[in-house]
């Protein structure tokens, strides 16, 4: 059976369902690509994800975008994150935790911020690291 055969089998509300959880992790993605402390990745990993159970057009569409795919393809191709984009995201993403840390007086909740920092660096750290882009 074809993907798009199976993707009109779905249910419409599922259907839907899956374009909505799309659509709002392709959004929370792009706001990543700004605020460090949201993961870019992760989104655009959960959006391909969905579009390809309920539209192949929209899937198509992301994976060959030409600022968000290569996020989604150099991730599923086991290529690796980009130097710079690993430095970016570590300097940015410890700048606003650092802030962060600052302006919010509760030590549980700066507890949780370093405590997130600290396991998101220590997985982009070990991830491989693309060197042609």
């Amino acid at each position: 059976m074809a993907h798009s055969d199976i993707q009109q089998q779905r249910h419409p509300a599922l259907r839907m369902i899956l374009l909505a959880i799309g659509w709002l992790s392709v959004a929370l993605g792009v706001i990543g690509i700004f605020v460090p402390v949201l993961p870019t990745t992760p989104f655009l990993l959960l959006a391909a994800a969905c579009f390809v159970r309920s539209s192949r057009r929209f899937y198509l569409w992301l994976v060959e975008h030409p600022r968000l795919g290569p996020w989604i393809r150099d991730y599923l191709e086991g290529q690796g994150i980009p130097l710079k984009g690993k430095v970016y995201a570590l300097v940015l993403m410890w700048a606003s935790i650092t802030l962060s840390c600052f302006l919010v007086p509760l030590p549980w909740a700066r507890g949780f911020m370093l405590t997130s920092a600290v396991l998101v660096s220590i997985y982009i750290l070990r991830q491989k690291t693309l060197h042609n882009r």
